[in-house]
């Protein structure tokens, strides 16, 4: 399904009052940070859970988009009944990545544009803690000015109470997923699966506004890297008989 058309409540239920309270420091489409969090971001993942190789994935993690959708209600394992796992939403602003080289047409230096095409989740309780897997999955496009070489697709994951009272953070997580480009027509696919989004179990009433944003962040990204102090160099030690 194309990302547009994975809408921003994948859901039959009306998206709740205050959806769009928080503000997204987004430039065009390129999308945002999400949250002004000071949550650690999760580190890179591991191979198998991404891909930038022709067609859509197979295996355990395509088993894992067909069994489990994000648009339809799903009972959650190890709770009662009447508990769903919470909706997958993409946030608005974060939708599309754009990765631009040189100039001033931003049309013609576009290197890479990056979408959603499809995602999904499945929840489980134990001990009074809920646990989310998410998975999402996406394709990179090249632009005019795009070629081979590597593109760090930045996916935010946030589960947010999105109450009357207002939106509250639970989880958020960075993942930086790493797509190789092959060719100039190359068209690669992306995908990670996330299966450790852990937080207190809600009473069924609060669950009800629970929602677990996705969306693209080059912004924290980009912030992050600035934080990354780099290693300091060796010192010279001094040539006998100099000085």
């Amino acid at each position: 399904m194309p990302g547009n058309q994975l809408s921003r409540r994948c859901c039959g239920r009306a998206a709740p009052a205050g959806a769009l309270v928080f503000a997204l420091a987004v430039s065009g489409c390129s999308g945002g940070s999400l949250f002004n969090s000071t949550a650690a971001p999760a580190p890179a993942p591991a191979a198998a859970s991404s891909s930038s190789g022709p067609g859509w994935l197979r295996g355990e993690i395509g088993d894992f988009f067909s069994a489990s959708s994000d648009k339809a209600p799903q009972p959650v394992a190890g709770a009662t009944p009447d508990v769903e796992c919470p909706y997958i939403e993409i946030r608005q602003g974060a939708s599309t990545l754009t990765i631009n080289g040189a100039g001033d047409n931003a049309a013609m230096s576009l290197k890479y544009q990056g979408t959603f095409a499809r995602a999904a989740r499945q929840c489980s309780v134990a001990g009074g803690q809920m646990t989310m897997k998410v998975g999402v999955e996406g394709r990179i496009i090249l632009g005019p000015a795009g070629g081979p070489g590597q593109v760090d697709v930045p996916l935010r994951i946030a589960v947010v109470d999105q109450s009357p009272a207002g939106m509250k953070p639970i989880v958020t997580k960075l993942i930086h997923i790493p797509v190789a480009i092959q060719s100039a027509s190359d068209t690669p696919t992306f995908a990670h699966v996330e299966d450790d989004l852990t937080f207190p179990m809600p009473s069924a009433a609060a669950l009800e506004h629970y929602i677990v944003y996705i969306g693209f962040d080059p912004l924290a990204a980009q912030n992050q890297e600035k934080h990354v102090k780099p290693k300091p160099k060796p010192k010279r030690r001094a040539t006998p008989g100099t000085g």
